[in-house]
C-alpha cells in the first residue's frame, strides 16, 4: 500500500534554472536542473518530488515548500513533475515503483508480461503491431531481434539451473524472485512472478493494437496474445526559448517568439 499523499498539495510549478549569465546579459540554461515549488495544506509531513516517476529528492523539514531537483534532458517530451507528502519514517524511501503514472517517452508504448517459470529456458518473445490498420502483422516484429526471456540461466528456476543440490528438491535457483519480492500471486506457490517489460520505438499519434508471441529453440510458437486499442499521443516538444518580440500598449497585444 502506497505511503504517498497527494490530497492537499496543489499549484505545483517547476522553473528551469540558469547555469550563469553571459557577458551580453543572456543566461546559460541548464536543462537538467529545475526549481520545484508547491502549496500544501498538510501538517507535519515531509515532501518527496518525483520526475517522470523517478525519485528526485525529499525536503529536509515539514515546512519546506520548494526544492531544486535534477531532471532528464527533455528536448523531445515534457517532464512530469509530482510532489507527494510522506510521514517522517518514510521520508527517504523511494516509492517510484508504486507510482502508476503513464510512461512518458515521446509517443512510446510500454508492454509488460509475466515471466512465468513455466516457460522454457531457451524461450524468446516477439512483439507485433497493426501500424494503425486494425490488423496485426505477425510477419514483421516491431521489436526487431528476438528477445530472450531468460537472459541468464540463473534467473530460471528448475533442476540443474544453479547450485545443484543447494536448493529445494528439483528446484535449483540463484537469482529468481522470491516470495513477496515480485508480482504476488502470479507465480508458483512460494515463488512470485516477475515482469518482462518492453518499450516501443517512438510512434506517431494514432490508435494501435499490439500482439505478443513466445517461441522456443525448436521453432514452436505460442498463440498470440493481443492488447486492446492503445491510443498514442506524443508529448509536445517543449520550446527551447521564448522571447518577447513586441508589445503594443494601444491594443495590449504581446507577441512572443518561440525557438
Amino acid at each position: 500500500m502506497t505511503k504517498l499523499i497527494s490530497d492537499g498539495i496543489d499549484e505545483v510549478l517547476a522553473f528551469e534554472l540558469s547555469a550563469g549569465i553571459r557577458a551580453d546579459g543572456d543566461n546559460s540554461v541548464s536543462y537538467r536542473v529545475c526549481l520545484v515549488r508547491w502549496r500544501s495544506s498538510l501538517s507535519g509531513k515531509f515532501y518527496q518530488v518525483y520526475a517522470d516517476g523517478r525519485y528526485a529528492g525529499t525536503t529536509v523539514d515539514t515546512e519546506q515548500r520548494q526544492m531544486v531537483v535534477r531532471v532528464r534532458c527533455a528536448l523531445e517530451s515534457a517532464v512530469r513533475i509530482e510532489v507527494f507528502g510522506v510521514e517522517a519514517e518514510q521520508a527517504y524511501m523511494d516509492f517510484s515503483e508504486e507510482l502508476t503514472t503513464p510512461f512518458c517517452g515521446a509517443g512510446r508504448v510500454k508492454i509488460s508480461l509475466f515471466r512465468s517459470q513455466d516457460l522454457p529456458v531457451d524461450a524468446t518473445v516477439q512483439f507485433y503491431f497493426d501500424n494503425g490498420t486494425g490488423d496485426i502483422d505477425y510477419n514483421n516484429a516491431i521489436s526487431g531481434a528476438a528477445i530472450r526471456i531468460w537472459p541468464s540461466r540463473h534467473d530460471k528456476a528448475g533442476f540443474g539451473m544453479s547450485g545443484f543440490g543447494e536448493d529445494d528438491f528439483g528446484l535449483d535457483w540463484s537469482n529468481g524472485v522470491g516470495f513477496g519480492d515480485g508480482v504476488f500471486g502470479e507465480g508458483w506457490f512460494g515463488i512470485d512472478a516477475d515482469l518482462l517489460e518492453w518499450v516501443s520505438p517512438a510512434m506517431s499519434a494514432g490508435v494501435y493494437k499490439f500482439g505478443v508471441k513466445v517461441f522456443d529453440s525448436e521453432g514452436n510458437e505460442s498463440a498470440a496474445v493481443e492488447t486492446g486499442e492503445v491510443t498514442v499521443t506524443p508529448s509536445a516538444i517543449p520550446a527551447d526559448q521564448i522571447l518577447v518580440q513586441s508589445f503594443d500598449k494601444q491594443t495590449n497585444q504581446l507577441v512572443l517568439g518561440i525557438l
